[in-house]
């Protein structure tokens, strides 16, 4: 008997999952509360680890798997560790990080370009407008409800719904997320030909992690986009802003303990938030001040640092989850997206698997053992990080530059330490 696979979001893990099942021939459907395929375009380029590569690789077409390649690594230079007066401690250049075999080779993409290559060749599956507002159970099957009145029916529920998932709500309600008591203040400097001029190419040509001795942290990333576009990120809380000329921008986010910050940074708004990171790196390069002092107000915005924590382990049922709304993490490490995508392979795999032997509810356990497995193991490195870039500890801080600047003398070790950058 064919399964009927109900897909509650269409982000990245979701969509990847669909492509899988898809193209095994499997009954799939895919719910995305967007009205349409460009309503939450994000402008932001995202890392994709060779797990992330050999997922998609995987389970998409070969001529989407073809676009995707020709989206990516255009704009992205090497990653860069600076001191806060823009002294070099490190560079990873793709030297580090190329394979010869692109499924299992890092790139980079733009959210956009991604979300567009995932969204094509969905026809009759991919339904948007569908906003989930809780399910029902009538026997083994599973009623699906949308705001608009309208009822799916499945055998299997995926929720893909993302870190505020309301299939997780639900389902396992005990699984909450929590506040780390991070929070982070992030803008976008828009990057005309003039502020090319103004700001040195280490902030312009690549990412850049800025480590001050102690107490705080900043990332940097130039995104390069093409035409105007209304740049909308809904996770962090950004408002719409329309960049003229090139409408590429430089993306920075300050980081620190919330212990550092002088009050509420709820009742502040974007100008204010700008004035706070200014004071708060007071001292550091007058290039750093460039790009919060250029950012637009309307830019600016404050974000807290969530996380999910370890789920004890839940009977199987026909419903399951997948991606930010079961492991949610920081984005410290940048490895939420490719740890959605391991999802969807691994789940495509047992479902595809299941359809020969019926196991599909032995298949749905394999993946929620493993899954729960490494995707709190990455939640959990996530988390470190986080708090190692906050740290107030000024002697594991210059412990730590002294390792990179070490590295980078000694270009063997750093080749065989950081060969693996970002495959966790």
């Amino acid at each position: 008997m064919t399964t009927r696979i109900a897909i509650i979001g269409g982000g990245t893990g979701g969509l990847c999952l669909a492509h899988g099942l898809r193209k095994a021939g499997i009954d799939v459907s895919v719910y995305e509360r967007s009205r349409t395929r460009t309503e939450r375009l994000q402008g932001y380029r995202v890392h994709i680890n060779p797990h992330g590569s050999a997922a998609l690789h995987e389970c998409l077409p070969s001529g989407l798997w073809e676009r995707f390649l020709a989206t990516t690594g255009t704009t992205n230079g090497a990653f860069t560790f600076l001191t806060e007066r823009l002294n070099e401690l490190m560079v990873i250049d793709s030297e580090l990080t190329w394979s010869p075999d692109p499924a299992s080779s890092h790139h980079s993409v733009s959210r956009i370009s991604l979300h567009q290559v995932l969204s094509d060749g969905l026809d009759g599956v991919l339904r948007h407008d569908k906003e989930f507002v809780g399910y029902r159970r009538e026997g083994e099957v599973v009623v699906c409800e949308f705001a608009d009145g309208s009822t799916a029916e499945a055998d299997l529920v995926i929720g893909a719904d993302g870190a505020n998932s309301r299939v997780r709500k639900q389902f396992l309600p005990e699984a909450a997320r929590v506040d780390t008591g991070i929070i982070a203040i992030a803008g976008k400097h828009p990057l005309t030909e003039e502020a090319r001029k103004r700001l040195p190419a280490r902030l312009t040509d690549g990412p850049a992690m800025v480590m001050p001795r102690t107490g705080a942290g900043l990332f940097s990333a130039p995104h390069e986009l093409s035409g105007a576009v209304s740049v909308n990120d809904e996770t962090a809380g950004y408002d719409p802003v329309l960049f003229d000329n090139t409408s590429s921008y430089v993306m920075w986010a300050f980081a620190a303990d919330n212990r550092r910050y002088p009050d509420d940074l709820s009742t502040r708004d974007g100008e204010a938030l700008r004035s706070l990171v200014l004071d708060l790196i007071d001292g550091w390069d007058p290039a750093f001040k460039e790009l919060v002092a250029g950012s637009p107000a309307g830019t600016v915005s404050r974000l807290p640092i969530l996380t999910s924590k370890p789920v004890a382990p839940w009977p199987t049922s026909n419903i399951t989850l997948l991606g930010d709304a079961i492991h949610s993490m920081t984005p410290f490490r940048g490895i939420g997206a490719n740890t959605a995508l391991r999802d969807a392979q691994l789940l495509c795999r047992n479902l595809v698997a299941a359809q020969r032997t019926g196991a599909v509810r032995a298949a749905v356990a394999d993946y929620e053992q493993r899954m729960r497995d490494y995707g709190f193991a990455a939640v959990r490195d996530s988390e470190r990080s986080a708090r190692q870039f906050v740290s107030e500890n000024r002697a594991g801080r210059t412990m730590a530059r002294g390792m990179f600047r070490f590295f980078q003398a000694v270009p063997p070790l750093k080749r065989k330490v950081f060969s693996d950058h970002g495959d966790s």
